[in-house]
């Protein structure tokens, strides 16, 4: 199977000191529904996670009870593995969009970055939807460099940053 991306055309992208390094990733539009549909599909593809409200590691509760937490309580954290080497750290934000960190220092080489798509083609194909990619602090809904387009069936830069 040919890469997604090639490391030498996008390498710049995953750049910590342009990018920053904890950049932005969602999928918008979703519904608790989404939400719960990712939750199973990090079990059953047996990726290690831990489940965090504030500091305390809990057992994972459903989508629908992430959810519908206090307003005024702590935004919970799932730490998600794909691979022994790699990190994304989704926040219960919103039922809207599915987001998270990723960090871009795991992503830096060839191998790295196929797991970085068959990661986002995972998630976007078992949702149905994009996933989509900004700098640290930016939109990824509004303002994507990079993603899993369904249309495409595969990850693709979207948008070089203006700077570019």
């Amino acid at each position: 199977m040919a890469a997604d991306l090639l490391w030498d055309d996008v390498q710049e992208l995953f750049d910590p000191a342009l990018m920053g390094s904890l950049p932005d990733a969602c999928v918008p539009h979703t519904s608790v529904a989404d939400w719960q549909a990712l939750l199973d599909l990090i079990v059953a593809r047996g990726w290690r996670f831990e489940y965090c409200e504030g500091e305390t590691v809990l057992p994972l509760p459903t989508a629908a009870a992430i959810l519908g937490r206090e307003p005024d309580s702590e935004c919970p954290a799932l730490r998600v593995w794909p691979s022994a080497r790699m990190l994304m750290i989704f926040r219960f934000s919103a039922v809207e969009e599915i987001d998270f960190d990723l960090n871009l220092r795991e992503i830096q080489g060839q191998e790295q970055l196929d797991e970085f798509c068959k990661f986002f083609r995972t998630v976007g194909r078992h949702l149905g939807k994009p996933v989509l990619m900004d700098g640290e602090m930016g939109k990824p809904a509004e303002h994507p460099v990079l993603g899993f387009l369904p249309e495409n069936d595969r990850v693709v830069v979207i948008d070089r940053p203006p700077a570019w």
